[in-house]
């Protein structure tokens, strides 16, 4: 009781009732009515503003917090490169286990929750060397938080399904039972590591095809390059999409990550990509931290793409997101999702209040939307879910954020996590 909302004047309080996981009204709240906070279920909120929940459209679990994990101390960053990390990350993979791929994934989950995170697409990686170790750790993460947040498990191919020494015939044999294991909701992979345009291209067409089969949502890592001399792949995506009939055949949505080679795209050139998404059920999703610091040069400063421009005046569909914390393709930031729009401010020069409420839209409701969820509008409104962030105010009452342009300019670190009308954090 006593909220501020998003849609509404930052000076009116609001009553908000839910029941069984919804919204079911919401009233003007009277500052003359009796204060029934010490009722069971009735939470004073004195004032606090009350948002759409938080998503991770894209976050990788399993390798999470090496840099900081005592098991892994010795893998520090020493060039700071695209080549190092996967060096670095492959050593580090030779040495998951259970024991800590549960420690960490738990932490991460923990940490995002706190944060406000009631969503999340968690990417865990399959091949020749962890098995299905990660993707057992995640799915056992999955029904552990199944009540505090919704986890929804990738099968990622990060390396090569038609390159390799034994062509990636021993990897897509793992993804190929991976598929058929409960609990995994996603397949995805990275076309662009395999070693010719061939491999690539068939990649794609693998992938794709095993999506479909097991009615799976698909995710690529695709175009994780500046090179203009290269053309992008998704030209050809999307046409392979198109003829294995992934509209007529009902497939689910597809996610596109990185992508920064479209950051040289011009105006003619996201004309033409709109017109080849057609009906295609595609979102991009930004992930600028790690982006920022494996793709941006000197003599290249564009380095992710500009997902409020993507969404404003070419008219697709996008969203932002952690990707990876504390490794080394990503040795800075935090899980707060809110972070990153933070950073967007700046990044994209997206200022205005409209421009912050954009940012927060793609880390919640257009967030939910790229993995395939309901997506959340910012407004709240009867029949909603009740997935909420309550952000508390415990300073002065001139420093409260009292909408999500204030939240967005300065993240505030007090929240409260409401998952299907209960609160999830302490």
């Amino acid at each position: 009781m006593g909220v501020r909302l998003p849609s509404k004047p930052a000076s009116d309080l609001w009553d908000v009732l839910i029941s069984d996981g919804r919204v079911a009204s919401i009233e003007a709240h009277d500052p003359r009515a009796p204060r029934l906070s010490h009722l069971p279920g009735v939470l004073d909120a004195s004032g606090c503003l009350l948002a759409p929940s938080l998503c991770h459209a894209h976050i990788h679990l399993d390798k999470c917090f090496l840099l900081q994990d005592p098991k892994f101390a010795d893998l520090q960053i020493e060039q700071g490169d695209f080549a190092e990390a996967l060096t670095l990350t492959q050593k580090a993979k030779a040495r998951f286990e259970e024991d800590d791929l549960l420690r960490r994934g738990r932490q991460l989950i923990e940490e995002s929750i706190r944060y406000g995170v009631t969503a999340m697409r968690a990417f865990v990686e399959v091949d020749a060397d962890v098995g299905f170790k990660c993707l057992d750790a995640g799915i056992k993460l999955k029904r552990e938080f199944e009540a505090r947040c919704h986890v929804q498990i990738c099968a990622f191919a990060q390396l090569p399904l038609f390159s390799g020494p034994d062509g990636g015939e021993t990897i897509r044999e793992l993804m190929s039972e991976a598929v058929t294991r409960e609990g995994v909701d996603v397949l995805g992979s990275t076309p662009y590591v395999e070693s010719k345009q061939e491999g690539t291209q068939r990649n794609v067409e693998w992938i794709a095809s095993l999506a479909l089969k097991h009615d799976k949502f698909l995710d690529l890592h695709m175009d994780y390059h500046l090179d203009k001399t290269k053309e992008p792949f998704v030209w050809e995506a999307f046409k392979i999409l198109k003829e294995k009939r992934w509209v007529e055949d009902k497939g689910k949505m597809i996610t596109l990550g990185h992508c920064t080679r479209l950051t040289h795209f011009d105006d003619g050139d996201w004309s033409k990509l709109r017109e080849a998404i057609g009906d295609l059920p595609v979102s991009f999703v930004g992930l600028p931290t790690s982006d920022l610091f494996m793709m941006r040069t000197e003599e290249d400063v564009r380095g992710s793409l500009n997902i409020p421009k993507l969404i404003q005046k070419h008219e697709l569909h996008g969203a932002l997101a952690v990707n990876n914390v504390g490794n080394a393709f990503t040795p800075h930031g935090s899980c707060d999702p809110l972070a990153i729009a933070s950073l967007g401010i700046g990044l994209y020069q997206t200022g205005t209040k409209a421009g912050a409420e954009l940012l927060y839209g793609c880390i919640s409701g257009r967030a939910k939307a790229a993995i395939g969820l309901p997506s959340a509008k910012l407004e709240i409104a009867e029949g909603d879910p009740a997935d909420f962030v309550l952000f508390d105010n415990k300073g002065p009452e001139w420093r409260s954020r009292r909408g999500l342009a204030e939240v967005v300019y300065d993240p505030p670190n007090l929240r409260k996590t409401v998952k299907n009308g209960h609160i999830t954090t302490d």
